[in-house]
Parts: structure tokens; C-alpha cells; sequence
């Protein structure tokens, strides 16, 4: 993605985290709506433009320069095997990394996992070793990752975990105010096919953008959730019995 790019996208963010609709927006900087959104569909930013926007949105060009600088496509968000490895090889310390990963505090990670300070210092060091966080003065830390890691399929995490999260993942109606469950089945096209993992793959990265908009939120004003995307061809096994000899 271009540094243009990037930073429209953080604008977008921004604009959708604080509920602003290109009308008001279009309002707050005395253009109209049409042209509000040509300015976003063409790039067409001058400075004094992007100066004007950020104020209207209530940040600063500087501000906005930080976003871009710590957004989730500015960092990697797939570990190298060793990484992974390590991960997985220490139950504690992925359970202290996914925990970072979703913005929770020391303090919290230490009554979560039930570890003292010294304890979680030496997750911490860990994690600053393989270059995953940062360790900082007075027990912070800075992702160096994330906030939405890619798992490798044939990675050491998926291999030790794939099983587990699968049947606890499933193990449920689906039938709470926030839960859902689709399945369908049909014959496609390639074309059909090639489209719905296109929207698939858009949905996923809907899924990170809502993620890392919400990762500084207190713990109190969000929830763990998980999503599951599967796509593929496939026959149901009653269908085989059905066959004529």
C-alpha cells in the first residue's frame, strides 16, 4: 500500500470512529459532499486540505502522521516460524502476547494470568528477545506486531491449537444476541466462486480494521469474539450413499 493510501485509509478510520459521515465532514470544511469524496477517491490532497480535515475530524496533521506510522499495515502481522515456536511453546507467554495484543495492561495481564510483577517482567523480556514488543521503563510495552496476527497454517501455533479451537469454537447453538451461524451449500461457477472469496477475504480484513480501531478501548467497553471464514468444494458424505450400483 502507498504512503498516500495509507494515510487516506487512516483518515477513513478515523471518520468511522468517530461517526462521521462524508456529509459532515463535507460540512465542517465547507465543501460539498460530491466533492468531499472525490478528494477521497482521487487523493487529490493539498495540505492545507489534509490540515482542514484532520481539524474538522479533531487531530492534528502530526497526529495523523502517528496513525499512519502505527497502523496494523505498517507492521508485520505474520511471525516468522521462530517466533511461533516460541509462542507455542510456552502456554503463558502466548496467552501474555494475545493479551497485548488487545491493548490490556500490565496490571490486567497480571490479575488474568495471576502473575506477579517479576513474573510477567519475564514474559516480557521474552517477548522484547524474539522483537515482538518493546519492553519500556515502569513494566509497558510497545507492539513491535500486530495488532491482528496472521497464525501460519502449517506454523507451530495452528498445529498445536487447530483441534482444540475447532471443537471449542463449535461447541455451541450460535443462537445469542451476538452469535451467528450461516452454512449453504450450492453449485457455482469458477466466477461465483472467485467472487465470494474475494468478499470472504474483505470480510477478514473488515474483521482486523474493527480490531485495531478498538484495541485501545478499556477492557470493560469490549469482549473477546472470534470469527470463523471457511470456503472450499465440497460434497456432503450422504450423497454417497445415495448412489445407484
Amino acid at each position: 500500500m502507498s504512503e498516500c493510501a495509507q494515510i487516506i485509509d487512516a483518515l477513513k478510520r478515523h471518520l468511522k470512529t468517530r461517526g462521521l459521515t462524508y456529509r459532515e465532514l463535507a460540512k465542517r470544511v465547507g465543501l460539498s459532499e460530491a466533492s468531499i469524496k472525490r478528494v477521497f477517491a482521487e487523493e487529490t490532497f493539498t495540505l492545507q486540505r489534509l490540515e482542514k480535515i484532520c481539524a474538522a475530524i479533531g487531530m492534528t496533521v502530526a497526529e495523523l502522521m502517528r496513525a499512519v506510522s502505527d497502523s496494523p499495515e505498517s507492521r508485520s502481522t505474520l511471525l516468522s516460524f521462530e517466533q511461533e515456536q516460541m509462542l507455542a511453546s510456552n502456554p503463558h507467554l502466548l496467552a501474555c502476547f494475545y493479551l497485548l495484543l488487545n491493548g490490556r495492561s500490565s496490571a490486567e495481564l497480571m490479575t488474568r494470568l495471576e502473575l506477579n510483577e517479576r513474573e510477567l517482567r519475564s514474559l516480557y523480556v521474552k517477548l522484547d528477545t524474539a522483537k515482538l514488543v518493546e519492553l519500556l521503563p515502569r513494566l509497558k510495552t510497545r507492539l513491535r506486531v500486530g495488532p491482528i496476527v496472521t497464525w501460519r497454517t502449517d506454523g507451530p501455533v495452528h498445529r498445536l491449537y487447530e483441534a482444540q479451537v475447532k471443537a471449542e469454537f463449535l461447541r455451541a447453538d450460535f443462537s445469542g444476541a451476538r452469535e451467528a451461524l450461516h452454512f449453504r451449500s450450492a453449485e457455482l461457477s469458477d466466477a461465483s466462486a472467485r467472487i465470494l472469496n474475494r468478499k470472504l477475504e474483505q470480510l477478514a480484513q473488515e474483521f482486523a480494521e474493527y480490531a485495531a480501531l478498538d484495541v485501545s478501548l478499556p477492557a470493560k467497553e469490549k469482549q473477546s469474539v472470534a470469527m470463523l471464514l471457511a470456503f472450499r468444494p465440497w460434497v456432503f458424505s450422504m450423497f454417497g450413499g445415495l448412489r445407484r450400483g
